[in-house]
Parts: structure tokens; sequence; C-alpha cells
């Protein structure tokens, strides 16, 4: 097998594997060691970037194959170190949504929609103006919440909001 031609096979494979990666990436997320520099998505950019200027420097340029394999090299670490640096890490720091950080939560009233036992979970939902949210809750102090009960965001820890009913004296 010609150089070209195995370097194009390892930039069709390494782009088809990147196409799955793609796909089921919220699996690869969740594993540990995929967190530093060896994430998949480094990796086969970095073969993908190699492989792509070994193919044309192999196929289009008098250069002996081993220069040509040491400048796809250098190349390709060039690559796909600024494509780490100003692609996938802004994009790994960014949040789902832009219109509410989970700061913004606390404090806000809410209504009680799923009841909150005493040592459990249930669900506030919140009106602001950029749209109606609804949250895993717990109580803060201990105390069940019945549903249709208006309470206030205290803090927000885990995607879990942590609440406490508010009682108006002045309504009993």
């Amino acid at each position: 097998m010609e150089l070209d031609t195995l370097y194009l096979t390892v930039l069709l494979v390494s782009g088809g594997v990147t196409i799955i990666y793609v796909l089921l990436s919220d699996i690869f997320d969740s594993i540990a060691i995929f967190d530093s520099w060896l994430s998949p998505a480094f990796v086969l950019s970095t073969i993908s970037f190699f492989s792509a200027s070994a193919y044309l420097l192999e196929k289009f340029s008098p250069l002996s194959s081993v220069v040509s394999a040491g400048i796809s090299l250098v190349v390709a670490s060039t690559l796909a170190i600024l494509f780490n640096l100003f692609i996938l890490t802004p994009l790994q720091h960014t949040e789902e949504s832009t219109a509410y950080s989970e700061e913004d939560l606390e404090g806000e009233y809410g209504e009680i929609i799923l009841s909150i036992p005493a040592e459990g979970f249930g669900e506030i939902v919140v009106r602001l103006d950029s749209g109606t949210i609804a949250k895993t809750a717990t109580s803060m102090d201990g105390k069940p919440i019945s549903a249709g009960a208006t309470a206030v965001i205290m803090k927000i820890e885990n995607n879990i909001a942590y609440v406490s009913e508010l009682t108006d004296p002045l309504l009993d």
C-alpha cells in the first residue's frame, strides 16, 4: 500500500469516528479520563490534521516521505492545539442556555408544583421574563411543602433548588 493511500484511509476512518463521536459525545464526556488533553475530540482532530496534511504533502510535493511526515506532525500539532484552545475549550465552558444562570434563580419566588416531602424532592416552577423554569427542589429546613404553595429559592447546588415556604401571617 502506498503512503498517500494509507494517509487517505486514516483520514477517512478518523473522519468517520469523529462523526460517531459527535453523535455519542455525551456518553464519552461522562468518562473522567477524557477531561484533559486526551479528549477524543482532541485526539481525533490531531489524527485528522496529520493525515490530511501528510496526504497532501505526499501527493503534491516533491519532498521525501520522512520530511512530509515531519512537516505534517508539526502542522497537526499546531492546528490541534489551536483548535483545542480557541474552539473546544470555550465550547466546554458554555452553558446550555444564555437566558439565565442558576445564580440568577437564587432569591426568586416560585410555585411548588410537585409537593416536597420532609426529606425528599419535589419541583418548583419559577416564572421569569425569559420564560418559565422548572427545577428539582428540596426543603431547606426539612419541612414538607405542599403543591400549590409559594416558596423562595434560597440556594442552588448540583442543579437542585433548596427552597423555603413563604408564609404570610397577614393572609391567615
